[in-house]
């Protein structure tokens, strides 16, 4: 996801995610970085620090920066899961698996749309920081 436009590139399956799903959105990425320098944020999943992730982000030049352990706040797809979440899970009833991926699918697609000013409001870059402070003697 843009951290600024919010423009959502999806790669999806339903099966796990691993190293080559990564290395697919890299793929999906690369032709952004012709543009703009792109810079991927991520978790620490290690099979996203992994060597074959690392070395095509290089040879693609897009940045990988890694977020602190649990910080999932600071993550915005981890933001635009919670908003799915809530409109296609919660109190909800989904015949089968196709129509619950119906309804994710639907949802991710309205991101720009009936859901822009929603996630606009969600997905905002400011964030609260604090400044380390000297210890105190005592």
């Amino acid at each position: 996801m843009n951290a600024i436009s919010h423009e959502l590139i999806a790669i999806t399956n339903d099966r796990y995610i691993n190293a080559l799903s990564v290395c697919e959105l890299l793929w999906r990425l690369a032709p952004l970085a012709l543009e703009k320098p792109v810079t991927l944020v991520m978790d620490n999943a290690r099979y996203q620090r992994c060597a074959l992730v690392q070395e095509l982000a290089g040879l693609l030049h897009i940045e990988l920066l890694f977020l602190p352990a649990y910080s999932p706040n600071l993550n915005l797809i981890e933001r635009l899961w919670k908003f799915v979440k809530k409109h296609c899970l919660y109190a909800k009833y989904h015949a089968d698996f196709e129509a619950l991926k119906t309804a994710i699918t639907q949802c991710l697609e309205q991101t720009h749309t009936v859901h822009k000013q929603a996630l606009d409001s969600l997905l905002t870059l400011r964030f609260q920081t604090f400044e380390k402070l000297a210890p105190v003697a005592g």
